[in-house]
């Protein structure tokens, strides 16, 4: 058999409910004229009952002054229980709080700063355990060599999907304004990555390059790419002909000096005397 219970709702206590004034005395600790006017009463429990006033503090729009008053059986004396100031259903809040952890956003990290990482990072696995890389592991057998953690699966994959979405991708804008078969796999200046990423991204090695020592995918690109100048065209410039204009040639009178011949007089002959 299974038993329903049914939860009754709290009777509001006309004793407390009247007791406005108690409650609006109960706020001691500003001034009077932070105090607005008398909001509601709502009951608690039995003989338990908050009267909400408004709230006139700098700062604290939408806030409500919260009194909960009670009284003991067959008694009409009421008591104050608190006093808080509480936010409405249209108070002005902070944002809700987040761990500095999420709040870390990539370019934060300064000179001197300190990052630690998680214990429990699921972006890396123990070195002494294979590291779902095949290549990572052949290597660290055969040279004794490892690291306290390696990067997981899960966080090469994470990091790949961020890289190739971001400038160092194909759709980035200097990516998407250079020639189709300038891509950095075929570039003389790609420096492939170890492991599993080695077959999709690389180091740019190019000193004129943007990208100059980041990494980018392979189908990644830029105008600054090896055979750039050998895949190109020559484009034939066509010379303009030359244009003159003789309407704006303009005529100037030069007055004559001592010696000079009239235009009607005959020239003389070249010579000495």
């Amino acid at each position: 058999m299974t038993s329903r219970t049914t939860t009754r709702a709290a009777r509001l206590d006309q004793v407390c409910a009247d007791a406005v004034g108690v409650a609006r005395g109960a706020i001691t600790e500003v001034d009077p004229s932070d105090i607005g006017e008398h909001l509601e009463a709502v009951a608690e429990a039995d003989r338990v009952v908050t009267h909400f006033f408004e709230s006139h503090l700098a700062g604290y729009q939408g806030w409500r002054w919260a009194v909960t008053v009670t009284r003991v059986p067959r008694s009409r004396h009421v008591t104050v229980c608190e006093t808080v100031l509480l936010p409405g259903p249209d108070a002005l809040l902070a944002p809700g709080w987040v761990p500095w952890n999420e709040r870390v956003q990539p370019g934060d990290l300064g000179v001197g700063d300190l990052m630690p990482t998680a214990p429990d990072d699921e972006r890396l696995t123990p070195g002494y355990v294979l590291s779902d890389d095949a290549a990572v592991e052949d290597v660290s057998w055969e040279l004794g060599l490892g690291r306290s953690r390696v990067m997981s699966k899960d966080g090469r994959m994470e990091t790949a999907q961020r890289w190739y979405d971001g400038d160092a991708g194909p759709e980035a804008p200097i990516s998407a304004a250079a020639p189709r078969n300038a891509r950095c796999g075929t570039c003389g200046f790609y420096l492939p990555l170890a492991g599993t990423m080695r077959q999709m991204f690389g180091v740019c090695g190019n000193l004129y390059a943007p990208d100059d020592g980041r990494a980018v995918s392979a189908d990644h690109g830029c105008g600054a790419h090896s055979e750039a100048l050998l895949s190109a065209a020559e484009q034939p410039v066509d010379e303009l002909p030359t244009v003159y204009d003789d309407s704006e040639v303009e005529a100037v009178a030069v007055s004559r000096g001592h010696g000079s011949v009239e235009s009607g007089e005959p020239a003389e002959d070249y010579g000495h005397s």
